[in-house]
């Protein structure tokens, strides 16, 4: 695979896709220049280097690999997408309004700063400490240094709490007693997805956010979202204060907030609030603009799109008043009236797209058949805030059908149908061979039939993985639809797709862990011991059986756990006289080894575990465990 920065697709563009730019250019209003007047408002001044460093000298972000956003709408760019990257570069500290500042452009996600009495109260913390660190740098030095007296994460997705210990540490807010202010079950949330299914997710996040891409108008270019993701540093300080409920109010360093408690929406632990005394309204990431992910590509639960729109809803009646919103991904809006429209239009967009599915799929059609005849009204695809930026109209539309429908549509031959590779291989006999289906599907390709030619010579690829032809010919049709796609995910996803069939996936090993000794050290022991049940080998293990009681006295933990039948069982807060072994270790020691850090063999070379009772019973445990490779194959068998 070629390095990430160097080019490595077809600067090919098709008159079909030449076509599609056309329409959505006549579409759309590209004149409206609000949004660019909006993302400027407020500026102050921008991080004063190139790079944002890490300790060891490598970029946590390079300010310089988006300079071609400046340029005119490269050909190979879908002129909407390249609109929406050319406004998350927009970059720097911003002033919202009194009191309130943002520094945007620089991560994923926004970090905002709402100045107190005595000091900052802090909303998210962006991906990594580094871009942490350096947000509060820059507010310190342009708007005058300020301790930390209160930190909200707004939600339980990674990019608005990695950055957390770079802004405070657990003993500073012990010490201080600064409120860490976050929605009920964010902690379990925050970590349980990555920690159960974090292998799967981190493989398919190279595709949904061009990990692999270069940086450029032939690869990635902009995650809808944001900009792209900072790289460093991530850990978890966990909340002291839990909101679980809308209605609460906090006084922090003198601010008065209200809080609109939102699980379910855009993250399970979610929840939007008001400033009264400054009149700006937060709204996490339930409102931004985008159309946002009812379902995401990376892999996750699905969410609910009714409960989505009824908050918003809820909002507007809540906090009439507002006169500013902002939120943890793009700019602010400005005006009541404008602030109302815009929660409007967001709200009908996830109102529309629930209700019609739901009444098409009661006529009887499938989620794909939905998925291709649902087109918002011209009143919400004209706002440039509900476009296909990140989500998009037909994936979750699926995604809605299967929240209420599950994975099948019903129809038998659905059912049981053979797995990929099998079922390749005789779709690729009946028609005719390989060779013969790459040559029609040439011809499919002139046409601008690019999604027929994906499906059909995904079939060749994977009975036949070494065909040439089939590989480039299948590239050149995602290369296609990646140029084509609005949003960023589905860019990278297909882009990503044709590069590893043209150069293959990453051939080194890397082992997924649950994260970083820092993280983990805010994870609740359930849950590292329910990834030890995920990573058990079954049917190895199907033919033993055993316990152990594992004993950590650093944190006063206990569990007693059992393994037969080809799972793995445990009891927390107990141990059983009747376990073949007890293991007694801190819980750093368990989360170094759960991170990676560190080996089974390490600690008790180094006197770090102790066991009583059959000492062999702990290796046969690890022995059974598997270990999750990242880069495993997607575009061949």
């Amino acid at each position: 695979m070629p390095h990430n920065n160097e080019p490595n697709h077809s600067a090919e563009v098709t008159d079909a896709t030449k076509a599609v730019f056309k329409h959505i250019s006549d579409f759309l209003p590209f004149d409206d220049r609000t949004d660019f007047e909006n993302a400027s408002r407020g500026f102050i001044a921008r991080w004063p280097d190139d790079h944002i460093l890490r300790a060891n000298g490598q970029p946590a972000w390079d300010i310089t690999a988006h300079e071609y956003l400046q340029d005119e709408c490269p050909p190979t760019v879908n002129p909407s997408h390249w609109r929406q990257a050319q406004l998350n570069n927009i970059h720097g500290l911003f002033k919202v309004t009194d009191r309130l500042w943002q520094v945007r452009g620089y991560d994923l996600a926004n970090i905002s700063f709402v100045a107190g009495e005595t000091g900052w109260i802090v909303i998210d913390t962006g991906m990594t400490a580094e871009f942490a660190a350096a947000a509060l740098k820059l507010a310190n030095d342009e708007l005058g240094a300020r301790p930390v007296t209160g930190v909200i994460y707004t939600h339980s997705h990674v990019d608005h709490y990695g950055g957390a210990r770079a802004i405070i540490t657990e003993e500073d807010a012990v010490a201080r007693g600064v409120p860490i202010v976050a929605p009920l079950g964010f902690v379990e949330e925050a970590v349980s997805e990555n920690i159960i299914a974090g292998a799967t997710m981190r493989r398919r996040a190279t595709y949904m956010y061009g990990l692999l891409l270069p940086n450029n108008p032939l690869g990635h270019v902009d995650v809808g979202l944001g900009p792209g993701h900072s790289s460093g540093s991530i850990g978890l300080v966990a909340p002291n204060d839990i909101i679980s409920k809308t209605g609460e109010e906090r006084i922090i360093d003198g601010v008065k907030i209200q809080f609109q408690y939102t699980p379910d929406a855009e993250a399970p632990a979610e929840m939007m609030f008001y400033f009264p005394q400054l009149k700006a309204l937060c709204t996490s990431e339930v409102v931004t603009h985008i159309l946002h992910n009812v379902y995401t590509p990376r892999g996750a639960k699905v969410r609910d799109a009714l409960a989505w729109a009824k908050y918003i809803y809820e909002l507007m009646e809540l906090f009439p008043d507002a006169d500013v919103v902002f939120a943890s991904h793009h700019w602010p809006i400005w005006g009541a009236e404008k602030v109302q429209y815009y929660l409007a239009m967001q709200r009908d967009l996830y109102k529309y797209l629930h209700d019609e599915t739901l009444r098409l799929a009661n006529h009887g059609l499938t989620p794909i058949e939905i998925a291709e005849q649902i087109k918002l009204p011209e009143s919400l695809s004209k706002e440039f805030a509900n476009r296909d930026y990140y989500g998009t109209v037909n994936h979750n539309v699926k995604a809605i059908y299967q929240l209420y429908f599950g994975w099948f549509d019903a129809n038998p031959a659905n059912l049981h149908p053979l797995p990929p590779q099998q079922s390749a291989e005789k779709y690729v006999e009946f028609m005719g061979g390989a060779d013969a289906i790459v040559e029609r599907a040439a011809s499919c390709y002139q046409r601008g039939e690019f999604r027929w030619v994906a499906q059909v010579l995904n079939h060749v690829v994977f009975a036949e993985p070494t065909h040439k032809e089939a590989r480039e010919l299948l590239a050149r049709a995602y290369t296609q639809m990646g140029y084509q796609a609005e949003g960023g995910p589905w860019r990278d996803f297909y882009l990503t797709g044709a590069q590893e069939l043209r150069f293959g996936a990453p051939k080194s090993r890397v082992i997924a862990s649950p994260g970083s000794v820092d993280t983990l050290k805010a994870v609740p022991i359930n849950l590292l011991f329910d990834l030890l049940a995920v990573r058990l080998n079954g049917p190895n293990a199907a033919g033993r059986c055993f316990s152990l009681n594992f004993i950590f006295p650093d944190s006063g933990e206990t569990l007693f756990v059992s393994v037969g039948n080809g799972v793995l069982n445990y009891v927390e807060g107990k141990t059983r006289d009747s376990a073949d072994s007890s293991v007694t270790l801190s819980r750093d020691n368990w989360n170094k080894l759960a991170a990676g850090d560190t080996t089974l063999d390490e600690l008790t070379r180094g006197g770090c575990i102790s066991i009583e009772g059959k000492a062999s019973v702990l290796e046969e445990l690890f022995g059974l465990l598997d270990s999750f490779e990242v880069f495993f194959n997607i575009v061949e068998p």
